[in-house]
């Protein structure tokens, strides 16, 4: 014969009430103690009655289990923090890079003289201005690398004319 589901609320009768907390108490220690064993894990419960009774059981030393309990538990506390502040910082400059990618890329097509519509006359303007200044750097590159090479093949001739 099966046991029925237990309805999950107070036992309002105080003898029922301490017989139940009698033998589950019993229960969760036995089962603490099977899984240490079966298991190799280290295991602490503490439990406190009604009447501030202490019950408990360790596998090990319950301070050392305690001890490392309390690193672990700043520990993730600590590391969710940052988690969660480094997520928002990541999300911040992934946001500025993309507006920085965008405005470049804008940049880049109205140099190429495409996507020239929305552009006011002032903004057509200063787009003309740094063409020019572009377009005087590489005149001026160019007429550099042009004079290195007229001086290099100079010298070609002069080592094979002498």
């Amino acid at each position: 014969m099966g046991r029925g589901r237990v309805q999950l609320r107070r036992i309002e009768n105080k003898i029922n009430r301490q017989v139940t907390f009698s033998k589950r108490r019993n229960g969760l220690l036995k089962k603490a103690y099977e899984l240490s064993v079966l298991c190799d894990a280290e295991v602490a419960l503490i439990i406190f009655s009604t009447r501030g009774k202490l019950y408990e059981f360790a596998s090990s030393s319950m301070n050392k289990t305690l001890e490392r309990y309390e690193k672990c538990s700043y520990a993730m506390q600590d590391t969710t923090g940052v988690s969660d502040r480094e997520a928002q910082n990541w999300h911040q400059e992934v946001t500025k890079l993309k507006g920085k990618v965008e405005l470049l890329q804008r940049s880049q097509r109205h140099l190429l003289g495409e996507d020239l519509g929305p552009l006011n006359v002032k903004e057509l303007q200063h787009l003309e201005r740094q063409l020019e200044v572009a377009l005087t750097h590489l005149r001026t590159r160019k007429t550099q690398v042009m004079l290195e090479q007229i001086e290099d093949l100079r010298q070609r001739l002069s080592a094979c004319g002498s």
